[in-house]
């Protein structure tokens, strides 16, 4: 089966505009701003679509132009956008101060209120959502943004699972958002993954829900305990993924890509010396969109981590939230044909 004949993969979250400082200036240095649509759940379900897989967005954006104009640039890369509902309110916003040298970067929310955070979880009946899909695809943004949010997501992950449609979950875990409305993070995600058939997420997040220290020194061991405590806890699991980033500057890191699976399966990915980053806001988005579509079109475990691992690490490469490479773009990088002008 082709990957464009199977049902759609449909991503829930609060799509966002994102308006960031140019020229790696600091937030207001400058009278200007540059403006890209995104958020995590948005970024999966672009990526999808550009490495050729059906996908949905389900979301609420505000009923005014900015909110249509959102719609619009999810259309324009192919993405489902049926499922999206408009609603009175305001956008999601964040600004983002992007780092250089070795100052950090730095986010901004300015989420609270907005139109999808208001009208979660009553605004959609999930059974006709998810029609027709063959995977939900969550992040831990969404419950993050207050309890209407959280009620939302929980629901559309019991759904699935009542339904048989497996469930993809994205920890990225946000401190800012929860501390903003005192929300337990780390037992609503505990939930959250009791629903998950594949988890991306790293040592840390399985700390945090779990209440656990993974504190040895070599970082494979850490990965290796922190899945296997994951898989006991969590009877639905049958995947692991991560990206394993060293920082030795905020231009120049290192990335890998590892993934465990419930039966002992451990693959890890080349690493990549990524130099001159333009942008890693969506890696790890790029990142869980390159594995589902490896998983999809029914490659090997490793074969799929090396695809995904090489998509994140391509997205440095492109501005804004989105990971705007091909599946023919990943697989000349693979090939090391990718560095070559094509004439």
């Amino acid at each position: 089966m082709t990957a464009s004949s199977k049902g759609p993969i449909v991503c829930f979250g609060e799509i966002l505009l994102r308006l960031s400082a140019p020229d790696a200036g600091l937030l207001l240095q400058s009278p200007r701003l540059n403006a890209n649509f995104g958020g995590a759940e948005a970024n999966v379900a672009v990526s999808l679509s550009k490495l050729g897989e059906p996908a949905r967005m389900v979301s609420i954006l505000p009923d005014n132009a900015i909110g249509r104009a959102a719609l619009e640039e999810l259309r324009r890369y192919g993405v489902d956008v049926s499922g999206v509902r408009f609603a009175a309110g305001r956008m999601g916003l964040y600004f983002l101060t992007p780092g250089a040298a070795l100052r950090s970067s730095e986010v901004l929310y300015d989420r609270a209120h907005s139109a999808f955070a208001e009208a979660i979880p009553d605004a959609f009946s999930w059974g006709d959502a998810l029609h027709g899909a063959t995977l939900l695809h969550l992040s831990g943004v969404t419950p993050a943004l207050g309890d209407k949010a959280s009620q939302g997501t929980l629901a559309a992950a019991k759904t699935a699972r009542a339904l048989g449609i497996p469930v993809s979950f994205d920890g990225n875990y946000r401190s800012k958002l929860w501390a903003a409305w005192s929300g337990d993070g780390p037992a609503i995600l505990r939930e959250l993954l009791g629903h998950a058939s594949i988890a991306f997420v790293d040592g840390r997040d399985i700390a945090l829900v779990l209440g656990q220290k993974f504190d040895a020194v070599d970082a494979a061991v850490r990965h290796r305990a922190a899945a296997k405590a994951a898989f006991a806890a969590f009877p639905h699991l049958t995947r692991i993924a991560s990206t394993v980033r060293v920082q030795h500057s905020v231009g120049h890191n290192d990335l890998s890509g590892v993934l465990f699976t419930r039966d002992g399966g451990e693959f890890q990915s080349r690493v990549y010396a990524l130099s001159g980053i333009v942008d890693r806001i969506g890696a790890g988005d790029a990142f869980a969109a390159g594995l589902l579509h490896g998983m999809r079109v029914g490659w090997t475990e490793q074969k799929a981590l090396d695809f995904a691992t090489a998509a994140a690490g391509l997205k440095h490469s492109i501005p804004g939230d989105f990971n705007l490479v091909s599946a023919a773009d990943v697989e000349a990088f693979l090939n090391q044909d990718g560095l070559d002008v094509r004439r």
